[in-house]
C-alpha cells in the first residue's frame, strides 16, 4: 500500500525522467525599451499615477517650487538640492517625529523611468535619506529631462547597486478589498513632479 505522498513523488520524479535538461530560452525583448519622445511619455505617465506634473525650464524652476509648495509651511530641504527655496524655513529633521512635524519635502532624483512614470531616487546629494520621502505628507521632486531613461532595464543598468534605491511610482496609495482607493496611508498623500529641460 503505497501513501498519496509517494504517488506524488513518484508522478514528479516520473516527469522530471521524461523532460530535457537543457535550459529553455527565455525570450527578453523587453530589455530593449524603445520610445520615440521619453520625456513626453514619463509626463503622461506621471500623470496616470495621480500625481501632479510641471514642465519648466532651469530660470522658471525657483517659481515652479513655490507654486508645488501651495500652503505647505515647514519644507524640509535635504543638503545638496541645487535651488535656494526662500521663505520655506528649510531645515533638517532627524528623527521620524521631527520628520512629521514637516508639511512637505523637496528632493531630486536620480533617474526617471519612461514607461512607468517611476521617480528613482539613490539618495545622493539632494535627495537625502530615504525616510525624508516617505513621511512628509507632500513630496516635490525635481528631475532634469536628461535623466530620464526609455524603461526598467535602463535604469537599472544605469543605477549603482551598491547604493540605497527608492522607487516611486505615484503618491502613496492602497486600496481596500473593495478597490477603494486611498492615498496617504503608508506615505506623501501628494506627489508633485517638475521636469526641468535646460
Amino acid at each position: 500500500m503505497t501513501t498519496a505522498r509517494e504517488e506524488i513523488l513518484a508522478a514528479v520524479r516520473g516527469a522530471i525522467r521524461t523532460t530535457t535538461q537543457a535550459e529553455a530560452a527565455v525570450p527578453r525583448g523587453y530589455r530593449s525599451v524603445v520610445v520615440d519622445d521619453v520625456v513626453a511619455l514619463f509626463a503622461e505617465r506621471v500623470v496616470d499615477y495621480r500625481a501632479e506634473l510641471t514642465r519648466c525650464t532651469t530660470a522658471e524652476l525657483p517659481g515652479a517650487i513655490r507654486s508645488a509648495l501651495g500652503s505647505a509651511r515647514k519644507v524640509l530641504v535635504p543638503e545638496g538640492f541645487p535651488v535656494e527655496i526662500g521663505g520655506t524655513g528649510a531645515a533638517r529633521a532627524g528623527t521620524t517625529a521631527e520628520l512629521a512635524g514637516f508639511d512637505a519635502v523637496v528632493t531630486t532624483a536620480a533617474l526617471g523611468i519612461a514607461t512607468t512614470g517611476t521617480l528613482v531616487l539613490d539618495h545622493g546629494p539632494g535627495q537625502g535619506r530615504r525616510a525624508l520621502s516617505l513621511v512628509p505628507d507632500v513630496h516635490v521632486c525635481v528631475l532634469r529631462e536628461d535623466r530620464i531613461v526609455p524603461g526598467v532595464p535602463q535604469a537599472v543598468a544605469a543605477l549603482d547597486p551598491a547604493r540605497p534605491q527608492t522607487w516611486i511610482s505615484g503618491p502613496s496609495a492602497t486600496s481596500d478589498i473593495e478597490l477603494t482607493r486611498v492615498e496617504g496611508v503608508h506615505g506623501p498623500r501628494s506627489l508633485h513632479v517638475i521636469v526641468v529641460s535646460e
